[in-house]
Protein backbone atom coordinates (compact mmCIF):
# COMPACT_ATOMS: atom_id res chain seq x y z
CA UNK A 1 0.00 0.00 0.00
CA UNK A 2 1.81 3.37 -1.11
CA UNK A 3 2.47 5.71 1.66
CA UNK A 4 2.50 9.78 1.67
CA UNK A 5 5.87 11.06 3.46
CA UNK A 6 6.73 14.45 4.69
CA UNK A 7 9.88 15.87 5.01
CA UNK A 8 12.58 13.56 6.04
CA UNK A 9 15.62 14.22 8.19
CA UNK A 10 18.39 11.86 7.66
CA UNK A 11 21.11 12.58 10.72
CA UNK A 12 23.90 9.66 9.91
CA UNK A 13 23.43 5.70 8.50
CA UNK A 14 25.89 3.21 9.99
CA UNK A 15 27.63 0.77 8.01
CA UNK A 16 25.06 -2.26 7.65
CA UNK A 17 22.26 0.16 8.05
CA UNK A 18 19.69 0.71 5.83
CA UNK A 19 17.43 3.58 5.11
CA UNK A 20 13.87 3.08 3.29
CA UNK A 21 10.48 4.77 2.90
CA UNK A 22 7.88 2.93 0.97
CA UNK A 23 6.98 -0.82 0.03
CA UNK A 24 9.94 -3.36 0.39
CA UNK A 25 9.80 -7.46 -0.35
CA UNK A 26 13.13 -7.73 1.55
CA UNK A 27 15.70 -6.07 3.53
CA UNK A 28 18.61 -7.53 4.26
CA UNK A 29 22.33 -5.36 5.79
CA UNK A 30 25.20 -7.07 5.43
CA UNK A 31 28.26 -6.51 7.63
CA UNK A 32 31.83 -8.17 8.75
CA UNK A 33 34.77 -7.10 11.17
CA UNK A 34 38.05 -8.50 12.35
CA UNK A 35 39.10 -7.76 15.44
CA UNK A 36 42.43 -8.71 17.33
CA UNK A 37 43.19 -8.08 20.95
CA UNK A 38 45.48 -9.46 23.44
CA UNK A 39 45.21 -12.05 26.32
CA UNK A 40 42.18 -10.87 28.75
CA UNK A 41 41.10 -7.82 26.32
CA UNK A 42 37.80 -8.29 26.75
CA UNK A 43 37.54 -9.63 30.11
CA UNK A 44 34.37 -7.79 32.79
CA UNK A 45 33.91 -7.80 36.23
CA UNK A 46 34.17 -6.70 39.46
CA UNK A 47 37.43 -8.20 40.71
CA UNK A 48 39.62 -9.33 37.95
CA UNK A 49 43.34 -10.11 38.18
CA UNK A 50 45.07 -10.51 34.95
CA UNK A 51 48.61 -11.37 34.74
CA UNK A 52 49.88 -11.86 31.10
CA UNK A 53 53.74 -11.59 31.36
CA UNK A 54 54.38 -12.47 27.33
CA UNK A 55 51.67 -12.05 25.87
CA UNK A 56 51.31 -11.38 21.59
CA UNK A 57 48.46 -10.47 19.42
CA UNK A 58 50.15 -11.12 15.85
CA UNK A 59 48.02 -9.75 13.46
CA UNK A 60 49.30 -10.71 10.03
CA UNK A 61 46.71 -12.16 7.83
CA UNK A 62 47.86 -13.17 4.39
CA UNK A 63 44.66 -14.57 2.58
CA UNK A 64 42.89 -11.50 1.09
CA UNK A 65 38.87 -11.98 1.98
CA UNK A 66 37.76 -14.06 5.35
CA UNK A 67 34.48 -13.01 5.06
CA UNK A 68 33.00 -11.37 1.52
CA UNK A 69 29.49 -9.43 1.29
CA UNK A 70 29.10 -9.28 -2.16
CA UNK A 71 26.07 -10.72 -3.30
CA UNK A 72 25.10 -12.21 0.12
CA UNK A 73 21.39 -12.27 0.53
Amino acid sequence: MPAIVGAVSVNSIGNSGIFHIGDVFQMSPVSSAKTFAGAGSFNTGDTISISNTNSQTNTYDQDVNDQPVALNM
